[in-house]
């Protein structure tokens, strides 16, 4: 978030416009927490983790009279525009705000999850996988130097895009994803013929939001049929969620934050930026939750394939 916070800053000021950063997103918009920038202040932070503006969840923004109060703070503050960094709950707040109020809103898509549509990538989602992988890698080395199955768990909410691209990217034998219904009775059986050939130790990698339950559920699912295996669960957790952003993430995010202000300037309002095929296209809000991002199925059939 940090780099498009930084693209945004220093894209506006390109064009002459002043911007008021807002601390604890919706939450700050209702108190007043407004803070000038300035190209200096967005100096050197480009591979800082997280935000400096801080985010913060708000139960006030959920009801008409604090979306009215926040409205009211923004026009007093002088505040022409929102750029809204997030997911489809923020999307769906600011586009509230723009229908209620008149606000112009454009939004940034800022998940690790990967699951809006109109864009390919979201700010985080290379990172998160970069993330997961390098656990992955380290895991498999403690399972090959032992007879272990590893049921591994990452992040995604109801997707399946980072089980599915680490679990590939790190050699899994088995990826379990919302989008790939698997009986408990498959998993058994493919996890036999793996052992059948004779190897030592296999890793399972188990979207949050797989059907099976998360990988502790599974654990007890499979621990009478592979009793001669030690089997170890590891949940890669919120250790996804942090740390210094991959170059890909960065430059995504500065293409992002530049194009929300040119979007802005344009007219445009109520959409989010993204990059299809390389090139940055602006989507209505409103499409960006309500349409599923599905997975790559080739993808799926390749794990299957090396696995």
């Amino acid at each position: 978030m940090n780099a498009a916070i930084r693209a945004v800053v220093r894209s506006a000021r390109y064009n002459d416009l002043a911007v008021i950063g807002v601390r604890y997103g919706y939450e700050g918009l209702i108190r007043g927490d407004f803070v000038d920038m300035d190209s200096t202040s967005v100096s050197n932070i480009i591979q800082l983790g997280g935000t400096i503006l801080k985010s913060a969840r708000s139960e006030q923004f959920r009801t008409a009279e604090g979306r009215a109060k926040a409205a009211a703070n923004a026009k007093a503050a002088g505040i022409d525009a929102l750029v809204v960094i997030g997911g489809d709950g923020s999307f769906q707040g600011a586009s509230k705000l723009n229908e209620e109020h008149g606000v112009h809103v454009v939004g940034i898509p800022g998940t690790i999850d990967n699951d809006l549509s109109g864009t390919d990538e979201t700010i985080g989602y290379d990172t998160a996988l970069n993330t997961a992988m390098e656990a992955i890698d380290k895991i498999r080395d403690t399972a090959d130097a032992h007879e272990r199955l590893f049921l591994v768990e990452v992040m995604g909410r109801e997707a399946g895009f980072i089980a599915l691209e680490t679990g590939i990217a790190g050699g899994a034998e088995l990826i379990l994803l919302p989008e790939a219904l698997t009986e408990i009775q498959d998993i058994k059986a493919q996890l036999g013929e793996v052992f059948r050939f004779q190897r030592r130790s296999s890793l399972v990698v188990v979207a949050e939001g797989d059907e099976t339950g998360g990988a502790y559920k599974l654990s007890e699912n499979l621990k009478d049929d592979f009793s001669r295996y030690e089997m170890r669960v590891c949940i890669l957790g919120h250790i996804q969620r942090g740390g210094s952003p991959t170059a890909r993430d960065r430059v995504l995010a500065s293409r992002l934050g530049s194009a929300a202000v040119q979007s802005l300037v344009d007219g445009h309002t109520n959409v989010m930026v993204g990059v299809i095929d390389n090139q940055i296209k602006i989507t209505p809000m409103r499409n960006v939750w309500s349409k599923k991002k599905s997975i790559n199925y080739e993808l799926l059939e390749l794990a299957k394939i090396l696995s």
